[in-house]
């Protein structure tokens, strides 16, 4: 037991001192979900590019110009959104700057205390 607590232990210290670590991967944003908000915190943010955008198309078939669909992932540490996991289909804030962009949470995991959030926005 205490090899895998200390495997534990390990994993919860590279995730701020390795992956989240400003100098490195992360960059701090500010989040605001379910009415909460998380202000400068090392976020990874990842899949924002022109491949990742999609023509939104409507349940008849018929495309709706000039919208696209983002997806975009993040990658965050339990412990800074204090203890929250988002939950699939909420609504989520992320600084970019001084504006927020909002999007909507397609699914979030939890593995060992970091979590992967993929998130879908509709964009001009």
């Amino acid at each position: 037991c205490s090899a895998v607590s200390g495997f534990k232990n390990m994993v919860q210290g590279d995730i701020k001192d390795v992956f989240l670590n400003t100098n490195e991967f992360a960059d701090l944003h500010t989040i605001i979900y379910d009415g909460d908000t998380y202000e400068d915190i090392p976020i990874v943010i990842t899949g924002v590019t022109e491949k990742s955008r999609r023509k939104v198309v409507r349940d008849h078939g018929d495309r709706i110009q000039g919208f696209y669909m983002v997806t975009t992932v993040i990658h965050v540490a339990v412990s800074d959104l204090n203890g929250v996991v988002p939950e699939k289909g909420m609504k989520i804030q992320i600084n970019d700057g001084n504006f927020f962009d909002q999007y909507t949470i397609v699914s979030c995991n939890n593995d060992l205390g970091m979590l992967r959030i993929e998130l879908e926005a509709i964009d001009e």
